[in-house]
C-alpha cells in the first residue's frame, strides 16, 4: 500500500491518472468532491489524492516543512502507479510541490503526460512573507483570510489546535521554497487561477510559461483563492479538454 496515494473512486477504463496535490494544511480528502465528480463526469483520468505526512492517517508522523523533501518522497512512490500515464495536479502549495514533482520526473526520463497549475505563483514569482512564523492565533487569522478551511475546524477548538502544526510545517515549507535553476518539465502546462486571488495575481500566474519548455495556457475563473470550490464543473471541462489533447489515442499500457 502506497504511503502517499489515497484513491476513493478506482476506475478500470482510465487512460491515465490525474495525481491531485492538496494545498497548505489541506488533506488527501480535500480532493473527495473532485474525485467524485471527475467520475461521474465520465472523465479520462483516475483521480487520486496525495496524503501528505502529519494529518488523518498519517498524523502520527513528522510533518515535511520542506517543498524538495515532499517532491523527492512522491516523486520516488509514483513510479509505483506508472502503469498509466501520470498527470499532475496542483492547488496552491500543491501546484509547487507538484512542479517540483515534475522536474525529478523529467530528469529521471519518465516526465508526467501534463501539469495543472492551480492558484499558485510561478515557482520564480517569489515573494518573501513569514507568515510562518506567526503565532497560533495570527496563522489561525491567515486562513480565515483564504477562506478555504472547513469553518467548523475554527469552531472546534481541539481539532483547531490537532491541526496547526500539519499547516505550520506546509507554510513553512511553502515560504522557505526557493526556485533554482536546472531541468524544467518538457510536459505541457495547464495554469488555473481566480480572477480575484488575494496571493496570485494574473502576472505572477501568467509567469508559468517560463517554467516547462513545452505549452502552457493560463485560464481564469471568477473566485479567489479557492475559486476551484465553486467552479468544479468547470475546471472539470479544462481539465477533460486537456486530457484530450495531453494523452496518446492508443496508449501502450
Amino acid at each position: 500500500m502506497s504511503r502517499w496515494i489515497r484513491r476513493f473512486h478506482p476506475s478500470a477504463r482510465a487512460r491515465a491518472r490525474l495525481v491531485c496535490l492538496p494545498h497548505a494544511g489541506g488533506s488527501a480528502t480535500a480532493y473527495f468532491p473532485f474525485s467524485r465528480a471527475a467520475t461521474e463526469a465520465g472523465l479520462e483520468a483516475e483521480v487520486v489524492a496525495i496524503q501528505y505526512p502529519g494529518r488523518q492517517d498519517r498524523r502520527g508522523e513528522r510533518c515535511l516543512d520542506d517543498v524538495g523533501a515532499m517532491a523527492d518522497a512522491i516523486a520516488e512512490d509514483l513510479r509505483q502507479w506508472s502503469d498509466l500515464p501520470l498527470v499532475l495536479f496542483g492547488h496552491s502549495m500543491g501546484a509547487t510541490v507538484g512542479y517540483e514533482v515534475a522536474r525529478r520526473m523529467q530528469a529521471q526520463g519518465r516526465p508526467p503526460a501534463g501539469l495543472f497549475a492551480s492558484a499558485c505563483r510561478a515557482p520564480s514569482a517569489h515573494r518573501i512573507e513569514y507568515v510562518h512564523q506567526r503565532d497560533d492565533e495570527g496563522l489561525i487569522a491567515a486562513l480565515k483570510e483564504l477562506s478555504g478551511t472547513d469553518a467548523g475546524v475554527f469552531g472546534n477548538e481541539e481539532l483547531l489546535r490537532m491541526v496547526l502544526p500539519a499547516i505550520r510545517g506546509d507554510y513553512t515549507a511553502v515560504e522557505t521554497y526557493r526556485h533554482r535553476t536546472g531541468v524544467e518539465p518538457a510536459c505541457p502546462l495547464q495554469v488555473l487561477t481566480g480572477d480575484a486571488d488575494p496571493v496570485t495575481t494574473l502576472a505572477e500566474a501568467d509567469a508559468w510559461r517560463r517554467h516547462t519548455t513545452g505549452e502552457c495556457a493560463v485560464e481564469v475563473f471568477p473566485g479567489g483563492h479557492f475559486y476551484l470550490h465553486h467552479q468544479l464543473p468547470a475546471v472539470l471541462e479544462v481539465v477533460a479538454a486537456r486530457l484530450t489533447s495531453w494523452l496518446p489515442e492508443n496508449p501502450s499500457v
